[in-house]
């Protein structure tokens, strides 16, 4: 799977109250078709929302769950607690898609039947003052190669001049001792 993950966050209008913050949408065949099987849990406040449908299966997962099942209109026309594995639920005409909670976030939220809710993908707000500096042209640092400083003792004497003809050191082999 190659496509970016979207994700949302649920909010109980009515109640005022937050149901999720990072729900991840499937709203693709294959995301729909796999939605929470393969793991052993659902991390707290997360979930799936599952668009479209109007009834689910948990075959083949390992925990319970709250379903909550909305209309077009994202209002809730149906709510689910502790989805047990290996049941099939029945379908609601009413509904057009449906999110997959941990356990009890129903009851947390205080989510009924009617009640009205808002999701939307979640962006940061973007300061301005940080957006103005990142849209100043910043010219590239320019590194310069220096040679690194050499010892005095290690350098030869001034007076010596590179092709000169006067060697830099003393023939002692012709020399005579006296």
């Amino acid at each position: 799977m190659t496509s970016k993950q979207r994700h949302v966050f649920i909010y109980n209008k009515s109640k005022e109250t937050f149901l999720a913050f990072r729900v991840r949408v499937a709203d693709s065949i294959l995301g729909r078709l796999i939605g929470l099987l393969g793991r052993r849990s659902l991390k707290p406040d997360s979930g799936v929302w599952i668009v479209p449908a109007n009834a689910i299966h948990t075959i083949g997962m390992m925990f319970s769950f709250d379903l909550v099942l909305i209309d077009k209109n994202f209002k809730v026309v149906g709510l689910r607690e502790l989805v047990r594995p290996f049941t099939v639920t029945m379908p609601n005409r009413k509904a057009e898609s449906v999110i997959e909670l941990p356990a009890h976030s129903i009851f947390r939220s205080r989510t009924a039947v009617g009640d009205q809710l808002v999701i939307e993908r979640y962006e940061a707000k973007k300061d301005p003052a940080i957006e103005s500096i990142s849209a100043q042209k910043v010219p590239p640092l320019e590194f310069k190669r220096e040679d690194p400083p050499v010892p005095a003792a290690l350098l030869p004497p001034q007076s010596a001049k590179v092709g000169s003809a006067r060697p830099r050191f003393a023939n002692t082999a012709n020399t005579k001792i006296q």
